[in-house]
């Protein structure tokens, strides 16, 4: 199924702006995070996670659904396809992995969220959490990054299910002559 011109530009724009919005989220995201880790102000520690446990559920997580569905519709609805391209797929199992990793790293979040809200002392037990959130979001990062230049470039490469694809198309376009 391949979308109208004017389909595909909104999928392919409504897809476009929640990646940035994921990469931009996830910045913010290590940002606090690192605040988080070095910060010797208590109030600005507990503050941070606080938000963070914000940021996660209302912006990346929203992001990161709307970048994988969006970046389906928009693979679905155009000649590269889902599966017929190396690139497409690469940056469909990897947003699915991120996603994936995303939800899992909810539960650090949310206890360090916890932690931030109670009013016993933000001590050292939590210090490995705080630093996995750091090496998180970094790697993050550095897979939307990936799936950005993945988009931008577009590597050629077809799968087999792409050739063969391909070879089917071909064919039907061929014009064979008719018997008489």
């Amino acid at each position: 199924m391949i979308l109208t011109p004017s389909l595909r530009k909104l999928a392919l724009t409504t897809h476009v702006i929640f990646s940035i919005g994921w990469i931009g989220a996830v910045l913010v995201f290590l940002a606090l995070a690192a605040t988080g880790l070095t910060s010797q102000e208590e109030g600005l520690v507990r503050a941070v996670y606080l938000v963070m446990d914000l940021i996660t559920w209302w912006v990346i997580v929203p992001l990161a659904l709307g970048g994988f569905l969006t970046g389906i519709i928009s693979s679905i609805g155009t000649r590269w396809g889902l599966f017929q391209y190396y690139w497409v797929v690469i940056k469909l199992v990897l947003t699915l992995l991120s996603t994936i990793v995303l939800m899992i790293h909810t539960q650090p979040i949310g206890q360090l969220s916890v932690a931030a809200a109670s009013s016993a002392p933000f001590g050292a037990t939590l210090q490995k959490t705080q630093l996995q959130m750091v090496i998180a979001s970094g790697a993050a990062l550095l897979v939307l990054i990936v799936l950005t230049v993945l988009s931008v470039y577009k590597p050629r490469g077809l799968t087999r299910y792409g050739q063969r694809k391909q070879r089917k198309d071909i064919e039907t376009l061929t014009i064979r002559p008719a018997a008489h």
